[in-house]
């Protein structure tokens, strides 16, 4: 599920992406600490996967995308808050 606060953030990366159709991302998908390896790498699957279905129905080609998971390997948080569990899940559009 992707939280509305981002759509218009999502939607003028695929507006740019659109218009330069030789720039590629990578959809870099990322989980809190909680759960086991396996699960988060899944679920950082599962997020980045959401995000280019999204890009792609705003008509990004799927050429210019691609998934990749880091799990929890990756925190953009140190802590063991829910504030810091949520900074951690997340979608990064890395050009």
């Amino acid at each position: 599920e992707i939280d509305p606060g981002y759509i218009a953030v999502m939607r003028t990366h695929a507006g740019y992406l659109g218009q330069n159709t030789g720039r590629r991302v990578t959809l870099e998908g990322h989980t809190d600490e909680r759960g086991s390896r396996d699960y988060n790498l899944a679920l950082g699957d599962l997020r980045a996967d959401a995000v280019r279905r999204f890009m792609t129905a705003e008509g990004v080609s799927p050429d210019q995308m691609a998934t990749l998971s880091y799990g929890e390997e990756r925190p953009a948080a140190t802590g063991h808050s829910e504030a810091a569990w949520r900074k951690n899940r997340r979608v990064i559009i890395q050009y």
